[in-house]
């Protein structure tokens, strides 16, 4: 047997002072009974049905736990790399207050939800970077997320080929896992589909290959808008305002070639929720396996007997002195 609580010194004092106190009403008692020439042996009864019960109650404080068994307990969990496009086509404003306004937003989101996965964030345009690692330390990713613009890299346009090989040769460290592990893998891919890179199809298919998913998100709206730069807009060779609007169809070929799904934030529809559930009922990776000892907490028992004995208490009367 073991116990959840140990004897402090706060709860031998109260027993001890209660004992005392007790001790002098019984020293009290039987001082009137002899003076009335009577002989309280009841009082006896009374004083061992409260110490009784007082007894039980502290066994009840104390928690005893009996009947050990053994239990596994698990860590589960995923890694989750976020890649947001950091081009200047991000800027525009066809879904309020910007596109890359609403992808920091679902990146907040992401990370919020999903706090006991591990999560890295990556940017990219032409080119991607590692913003911060994959992380427990959700603080520091919300931190990395807010200070998210398009001036942080060059502004020569979107290729997803860049972004699809950073994301594979950093999940891909972990080449020793199963299959079952392998499974935990996710690439979110944020974007409003403007594609200048070239053909993504073979790294989509080495990324279906190492079971790694990738979702995509598409940010805008089909109608579009122009793209703000400084005080202006981007012109073409001609001077014509350059209209950016949101073009799934990359996005959604490449969400299939991964064996993941497109998803859409525009101006009527946000399926980030989708997005979230979605995520969630992937399997997750066994992190951790460890056996603990688990016992049951029987306080119930002893706190039912001196309930039962304090009714005892109340209900039984005994008489000290008889005239």
């Amino acid at each position: 047997m073991t116990w959840y609580q140990t004897l402090t010194l706060l709860e031998i004092l109260f027993g001890a002072t209660f004992f005392v106190l007790y001790v002098g009403y019984l020293l009290r008692v039987r001082r009137v009974a002899l003076f009335f020439k009577q002989r309280p042996h009841q009082v006896w009864f009374k004083f061992l049905l409260r110490h009784l019960y007082l007894f039980l109650l502290i066994i009840a404080i104390l928690g005893p736990s009996f009947g050990a068994m053994k239990k596994e307990i698990r860590t589960i969990g995923k890694d989750l790399y976020v890649a947001v496009d950091l081009s200047q086509s991000m800027n525009v404003a066809d879904v309020q207050p910007s596109r890359l306004e609403q992808a920091k937003h679902v990146t907040q989101r992401l990370i919020s939800r999903f706090n006991s996965d591990r999560i890295g964030l990556i940017v990219f345009s032409n080119e991607a970077y590692i913003q911060s690692p994959l992380t427990f330390d959700q603080n520091a990713l919300l931190l990395h997320t807010q200070t998210l613009r398009t001036g942080l890299l060059p502004h020569s346009g979107t290729d997803y080929a860049p972004v699809l090989q950073l994301a594979l040769d950093k999940l891909r460290q972990k080449s020793n896992t199963t299959e079952e592990e392998q499974k935990a893998r996710v690439l979110v891919l944020i974007s409003d589909g403007e594609d200048f890179g070239g053909d993504v199809k073979e790294l989509a298919e080495q990324l279906r290959e190492e079971n790694i998913r990738v979702y995509t998100l598409g940010i805008g709206t089909t109608d579009g808008g122009r793209i703000p730069v400084e005080q202006a807009y981007k012109t073409d060779s001609e001077g014509n305002e350059v209209i950016s609007r949101l073009n799934p169809e990359p996005l959604v070929q490449l969400a299939e070639l991964t064996g993941g799904t497109y998803f859409e934030v525009n101006g009527r529809v946000s399926e980030v929720s989708k997005l979230i559930s979605t995520i969630n009922k992937i399997e997750g990776e066994l992190r951790e396996s460890k056996t603990i000892d688990v016992t049951a907490n029987k306080y119930i028992y002893p706190l039912a007997l001196a309930l039962f004995l304090i009714l005892l208490d109340i209900l039984i009367t005994i008489k000290l002195i008889r005239i």
